[in-house]
């Protein structure tokens, strides 16, 4: 595992097409429970070289109910985004994740991850690569979690721009998220 981390860290397969360069950012163990699969680390992020370094990871590790020990700990959780750098700014918000890291990358990666109790897939990305027969869309996937489990369970970005979604959908905090914290706590035990 550290080989294949140390070689995605030298990746530079689109490094063209990168704006910031390439910093590609992850955790993961051979010993993980729980894959977080994400969009793309963010440029605070990219700046920290630390996963989920900003609101969005407060907002993901309060929904989880776990401490930024057990969170950042790749023992028990892996920290592994669609596409592993900084993308750049869009018109409304960060662009998409590159496409080339998720085929590349997560294949080698859940070969090597044998201890894995759930996948949570943040965000349509994780969703469409994941779910590639799913035709529901992100509200709707996620209000059908059950019918992912028991390997994923699809949540929608934690982004503070999902604001609006939030509060569209109270189930959501009301319910998928006590769920969830059942799950998390049975995989990391």
């Amino acid at each position: 595992m550290q080989t294949l981390l140390r070689e995605i860290k030298k990746c530079e397969v689109c490094k063209e097409q990168l704006e910031f360069g390439c910093n590609p950012i992850l955790t993961a163990s051979i010993q993980s429970k729980i894959i977080v699969i994400g969009q793309a680390p963010g440029k605070k992020v990219h700046e920290s070289g630390l996963p989920w370094d900003d609101k969005s990871g407060e907002n993901l590790r309060r929904w989880m109910n776990v401490d930024d020990e057990t969170f950042y700990n790749p023992k028990k959780i892996a920290l592994i985004p669609m596409g592993f750098c900084y993308p750049g700014k869009g018109k409304s918000g960060d662009l998409p994740p590159r496409k080339e890291c998720a085929p590349l990358w997560h294949p080698l990666l859940k070969s090597k991850l044998k201890n894995v109790q759930l996948i949570l897939l943040i965000g349509q990305y994780a969703q469409k690569y994941y779910l590639p027969d799913n035709q529901l869309n992100l509200t709707e996937t996620v209000k059908k979690y059950r019918s992912y489990l028991p390997d994923y369970f699809p949540l929608p970005h934690p982004s503070p721009r999902n604001n609006i979604w939030l509060k569209k959908n109270e189930w959501f905090e009301k319910n998928t998220l006590k769920s969830l914290r059942k799950h998390i706590k049975k995989a990391l035990n």
